[in-house]
């Protein structure tokens, strides 16, 4: 395993850790609100202090890119964190979120270790090196079409004024699709993409942090990653299309035919 990935995971357990411990004495939880139904907790910057603690001791000179703390620091590898993709799920006890953590050497996605601390599903992978689930190997089934197809999204609740062109495209997909299912944490929905418990994604209003590992282990696992338009925008452009060869391809048709894709085609 890459000395990087060890880190990774070794971080990511700590912070899960400290999450459910945290989960364990709601009385310590502190909320507040980033933006409109968009909240932060005392629990997302302590593990993202966490994350950040364990590789600054192995790498001090790092770069990193969190959710909650920004961009710290200059060097040609970057450290990409959501220490918890599913606040909203994690706040109210909803036991759906995870730790992300991705790295980057010269802005290409290099490794991504995604943990879930409720089921301690630990999810990893590497360029070139294939992706893994609690050690063993993830492979899509690229033959998966539309029609037998379990389906993650997630709703454009930042910015309502696309919910009416959103939810045409979600009428669309949920016609063909076998179902659909909203979850509240995109990196994990990415992760079961990459473990075949879901066969395809979308969603809109994304940060780097939210897909840097997951669609690094949807490639590695043989499936397909783009953003809307089909290009490879998906890390900086806020919206993306993951799946089988199959499914992947028919999503990104049917929100190209709807008026959702006039809000991304520049």
């Amino acid at each position: 395993m890459h000395p990087l990935v060890n880190i990774a995971i070794k971080a990511a357990r700590q912070a899960g850790h400290h999450i459910i411990r945290a989960q364990d004495i709601p009385a310590r939880i502190r909320v507040s609100a980033k933006d409109t139904r968009d909240f932060v907790t005392n629990c997302d910057q302590e593990s993202e202090e966490i994350i950040m603690e364990v590789v600054r001791r192995n790498y001090p000179h790092h770069a990193f890119l969190a959710e909650e703390s920004g961009e710290t620091g200059q060097h040609e590898v970057m450290w990409i964190i959501d220490p918890i993709d599913g606040t909203t799920n994690f706040l109210n006890g909803y036991p759906h979120f995870c730790v992300s953590i991705a790295v980057a050497i010269e802005g290409v996605i290099e490794h991504g270790v995604i943990y879930d601390p409720v089921t301690q599903d630990l999810f990893q992978a590497s360029r070139g090196k294939g992706a893994r689930l609690n050690d063993k190997r993830m492979r899509i089934n690229r033959d998966f079409t539309i029609e037998r197809a379990l389906i993650g999204t997630g709703f454009p609740y930042k910015d309502l004024s696309l919910t009416h062109d959103y939810m045409i495209s979600l009428q669309a997909i949920f016609a063909e699709a076998c179902d659909i299912r909203r979850s509240g944490s995109a990196a994990l929905d990415l992760a079961n993409v990459a473990a075949g418990r879901l066969h395809g994604f979308w969603e809109t209003g994304l940060k780097p942090w939210d897909v840097a590992a997951g669609a690094l282990m949807v490639k590695e696992a043989g499936g397909m990653v783009s953003d809307f338009a089909g290009n490879d925008n998906w890390l900086a452009g806020e919206n993306i299309v993951v799946g089988t060869p199959k499914v992947w391809e028919r999503i990104r048709q049917l929100i190209q035919d709807s008026p959702l894709y006039a809000h991304y085609k520049a």
